[in-house]
């Protein structure tokens, strides 16, 4: 649960995802991006929730000596068992935090076709990083195989991600005007 909690609340979890994707799609120039945007950020909700009642199952009816030998004692102490959106090392989740950089200033939702959908290719890999290091750390085959599902959604979304990358820049191209934002440079 120590380790499965950073994909609920972590930097590169399902929370931030779902936020930035349901924020990116407002300033997408063609209704299938803003489709696309919004369909993997609602699913990432469903992800979140999917991730919330696995650390719950988990830590339900943790006696105090297993969340001492977990090492989930300063977990407990501020949230008991609630589930709690909060990284893996313990930082609590900040919507300033989602960023491909790690700057914690700035969300990454830059309003630009291009580097937005580039940035959400980068998010889903990282958060298949994380699933693969659960998966590594996990022994328990009910959670393997819901990580292992959520890990094969995240290779969907990157995908799909590459495919309306790849229809922005047709369009843009079509216009000889790569590159740009195509909500302000006309």
């Amino acid at each position: 649960a120590a380790a499965i909690i950073s994909q609920y609340g972590g930097p590169d979890g399902e929370l931030g995802a779902s936020l930035r994707y349901l924020s990116q799609r407002y300033s997408m120039p063609y209704p299938e991006l803003k489709g696309l945007l919004t369909d993997i950020g609602t699913e990432e909700l469903g992800h979140l929730e999917m991730v919330g009642t696995i650390v719950h199952q988990l830590t339900r009816n943790l006696t105090e000596e297993q969340i001492k030998e977990a090492g989930f004692e300063p977990y407990f102490v501020d949230h008991t068992t609630g589930v709690y959106p909060v990284a893996a090392s313990g930082a609590p989740f900040s919507a300033a935090c989602i960023a491909v950089t790690g700057d914690t200033s700035t969300m990454q939702v830059t309003g630009d076709t291009i580097a937005d959908l580039t940035e959400d290719l980068a998010a889903e890999q990282k958060a298949r990083v994380t699933y693969d290091n659960i998966l590594r750390l996990s022994d328990d085959p009910d959670v393997s195989d819901v990580i292992k599902f959520l890990r094969a959604r995240e290779i969907v979304h990157f995908q799909r991600f590459g495919e309306g990358l790849r229809l922005a820049k047709d369009r843009l191209d079509e216009k000889n005007v790569y590159y740009v934002n195509p909500s302000f440079d006309q």
